[in-house]
């Protein structure tokens, strides 16, 4: 897929998709993204979800926001994990979709 889009829409995609930039309403000098990521049809990163796709949310204080989400009996679905573009959990709705938090380090 990631292919396809680089071949007729011209996406500049690695293995990872493509991100969109784009200026943050309050500073236009900081920088935000959309990224855009196919995954395989027969994958499982989305389970527990049973659905086919994910949303990923931006946050501030992610460690003061799961402890909230937690106390609000919201279902955390793995530990906090630390990259070097910023640490990740991700939750359930209460329609069962999947999302992930992002604490981006700016």
């Amino acid at each position: 897929m990631n292919e396809w889009y680089k071949l007729h829409l011209g996406f500049d995609t690695t293995p990872y998709g493509t991100s969109f930039e784009w200026p943050e309403a309050d500073d236009s000098k900081k920088k935000g993204l959309t990224q855009w990521n196919p995954f395989p049809e027969d994958t499982k990163y989305f389970e527990p979800s049973d659905k086919d796709f994910m949303i990923n949310y931006r946050v501030e204080n992610l460690e003061q926001l799961v402890e909230e989400l937690k106390n609000e009996n919201v279902t955390i679905v793995d530990k906090i994990e630390s990259f070097d573009y910023g640490k990740f959990v991700h939750i359930l709705d209460p329609e069962g979709n999947k999302i992930q938090l992002w604490e981006p380090k700016d």
